[in-house]
Formats: C-alpha cells, structure tokens, sequence
C-alpha cells in the first residue's frame, strides 16, 4: 500500500509517522511519499521519519520528493496537510480581524475565511493532478478549514473525506475521565467542523448506555477548563460543545484576551524553530514530548483509522469524518458538508443517521453552513463582492461596516495568494 503525504515537511509529520508505525498491522504501509516544496525542511523530516520507522522495525519505505505528480503517482490515498502562506499568514489571519472588533483564527470568522480563499485552489490543484495521476486514489483532507475544502472536494468529484482531531481528542479524554478504553466510547458528534457538540457519550458503542449527565455530573469542572468555558454553560446546555464554540459563546472576551497575548501564530512559530531543531539531531527516533503542545493530538490514529477503513478492505468502520450530508441533518441541503460519525468502508463515509437537533444548535449549524457554502463561491470564483457577502454572514462578524472593513484589510493582506484581487 502507498501513502502520499502533501505538506509532508509540516511539523506535524512526525506524529503521523510515529501512528503510522505502531498501528501498521491496522494499515500496512510499504510505501510513504512525503511530499513539500520546502526540500530543506522535507529532508530534515523525512531523515526523522525513516529513524522513527527503523527504531519500531517497520519495514516500510520512506521517501521524500518536491515533485507532487511523481509523490502521488501510484498512491492509494493522499493525505493533504498544508497550511498556504506558512505561520505568516496565520499570524496575519490572527490580527488584522482585532483590529475591527471581531475574533482573529485562523478557521473561522474573517480570519477562517481568507485562509479558505488561499487554500481552496491550491487544494483542487492538487486533486486534479492526484486525479491524473492515481485515479483511484482517495483524498484525506486534514488541511483547514477542513469543512470547506471538503465541500470543495466533493462538488469538483473527488473521492475525498474530511477529517478533524476533535472527536478523537473528545473520546480519550472522555475515556480517561471514565477510566474505560477508548475504543469502547462512542461520541454523538453533530455539526460542521469546528463547530460541533458532543450530545450523547456511550460506552459500549453506538447503542451504548449515554453517560454523558454523569460525566457532567462528576467531571464538568475539568471538561469545562478544557473548554475555557464556565462550567454553568456547559450544565444549562446538557451537551459539551467544541472548543470552538467559545468564539460564539464567548466572543467578546475572546477578542479582549486576544488583543492582551502574544497570538497563537507567534507560539506556534517559536514551537516550530524548537521542534525543527530537535529533528536535526540524528539520535532523535521517536516524536518529542514538545510535539504534543503543536496541536493535532491524535491525529494519527484517526488518519490511519479512516485510511484501513477506505483501504486496508477490513470491513466497515464508524468514524467522526466531514462528508456530505445527504439528509443526515434535513434543515441543510444535501451537498452541504458536515461532521458527524459515518460508516466509512471502501466505498466511502455514510453518514449515520442523528436525533433532531435543538434548534438552539440548528440555528448556529445553518447560519455557519450558509456562510460556508458563500465562502466556497468567494474562494471559486473571487471578487470582492462575494467576499464582503461571505463576511457578512458570518455570524462572527454580521454587520454592514464590520464586513466592509473586514473585506479590505483580508484583501490587503493576502493579495500575493490571490489572483484575482
């Protein structure tokens, strides 16, 4: 089986080599094609990875190569990780939006949306050449924000699935609170990426006894601390939300503290020059603790979950993906894109069908997902108009005079990665 990774020069790369190695009897890699413009730093990574590979006796293949149609030619999945525009742009994403009042991330609000404009191109760029090249090959979207490239995917006919960290980061803290396994949770998951609630947590699978008052009973002060959300919103809401969910909950002391720190870009950038300089050391063969604190926890067990269920012929699996509705949630159009458990085999992610939705959770679920499916048309087509309109309804920003500054400020900042403005 070939793997392609695109961005395999991220520094994330080496939590997805140390999953790939310890978990090969679920994915039996014999060939992993790293793949970054950035050969300095692919060398680097790619030098790590096969240490990593050799000290767990894995006797795959490792390879690196800036040339993408011979990286994914053969590949029977390719994995995109990219991040347009480097730390840089994540750091401007994080700013300019303060400057208006409004939150500055890096996938949502305006933030979110110049990083979809830079990335979504790029991203179909790529599929079409992994199209050419590995017809059958399907595509493991990790590149943010993970809702609308997927929707993108999927209108141009790709066989693509999304995947986020968050549901398998919700399972084995559940897991540990519980003191159970993580295989044995399972996570009524519902939303859009990065902006989901966790309705129910079974334990013993999908019809499962749901434990979740007991665990907010029991251990709603830590699950809450996690969130950085008051314990009373997560006891009055009965659900726990995603992280994400403060920048809606909580937006205006978010956009006070933000305006108060260093920005997430700055710490990850630092982060990033420590982590590239424990790589360099050519007694390092296995992933640093440092890595943890990168972001993407995870990441790699649920990459190579979802890559054996699509590949490895093992029979189907349940697993949280971002795919197309198709009346799962019946408020939404059926090519919206959302993220909720779905049967994942060979033939794709179906959807699992989802209780009714609150409408104190259907309301947020179709203004975000009517903003995503404008950003897509802004990030296809471009013009400013479709960027003030993406802007505007946004339910971060909503507002005539927000959208109108938004609109200049993202397109001052990101002219080099957009050809039209």
């Amino acid at each position: 089986m070939k793997l392609a990774v695109v961005g395999g020069g991220s520094t994330y790369t080496p939590e997805l080599i140390d999953g790939f190695a310890r978990l090969r009897d679920t994915l039996p890699v014999s060939e992993l094609v790293l793949i970054d413009p950035a050969a300095e730093r692919l060398e680097l990574i790619g030098a790590l990875a096969r240490r990593i590979f050799a000290r767990q006796d894995h006797p795959g293949l490792i390879t690196t190569t800036s040339d993408l149609d011979a990286g994914v030619a053969g590949a029977d999945a390719v994995l995109l990780q990219l991040r347009i525009g480097g730390q840089a742009a994540r750091l401007q994403d994080e700013t300019w939006p303060l400057e208006c009042g409004c939150v500055g991330q890096e996938t949502t609000g305006a933030g979110g949306l110049a990083k979809a404009l830079r990335t979504v191109p790029v991203v179909l760029d790529i599929a079409e050449r992994v199209r050419r090249a590995s017809p059958d090959a399907w595509i493991i979207d990790f590149t943010n924000p993970v809702g609308i490239v997927t929707r993108a995917l999927l209108r141009a006919g790709h066989k693509a699935v999304g995947l986020c960290n968050v549901a398998i980061g919700f399972q084995r803290k559940f897991a540990a609170l519980l003191d159970v396994a993580p295989a044995e949770v399972h996570l009524d998951h519902v939303g859009l990426n990065h902006l989901t609630w966790e309705l129910g947590v079974r334990v013993g699978g999908p019809g499962g006894r749901d434990v979740l008052p007991e665990l907010l009973a029991g251990h709603g002060d830590a699950v809450a601390a996690d969130l950085r959300l008051p314990r009373a919103v997560l006891d009055r809401l009965g659900v726990v939300p995603s992280y994400y969910l403060r920048y809606f909950y909580a937006h205006d002391a978010v956009v006070r503290e933000l305006g108060e720190k260093p920005s997430r870009a700055a710490e990850v950038a630092a982060m990033e020059r420590e982590l590239l300089a424990l790589y360099a050391d050519p007694a390092l063969d296995e992933k640093p603790a440092l890595l943890a604190k990168r972001g993407g926890a995870f990441y790699s067990e649920a990459a190579v979950d979802l890559a054996a269920a699509l590949l490895a012929g093992g029979g189907p699996a349940v697993q949280v993906v971002n795919t197309y509705n198709r009346g799962t949630l019946p408020f939404l159009p059926d090519d919206a894109v959302i993220e909720v458990q779905a049967r994942v085999d060979g033939s794709g992610a179906a959807p699992l069908a989802v209780a009714a939705l609150d409408p104190l959770f259907a309301g947020l679920v179709s203004h975000v997902s009517a903003y995503e499916d404008l950003a897509l048309d802004a990030a296809l087509r471009g013009g400013r108009e479709r960027v003030f309109k993406a802007l505007l309804a946004h339910p971060l920003v909503g507002q005539f005079d927000l959208a109108e500054g938004l609109t200049d400020r993202l397109l001052a900042h990101n002219k080099e990665h957009l050809a039209w403005a």
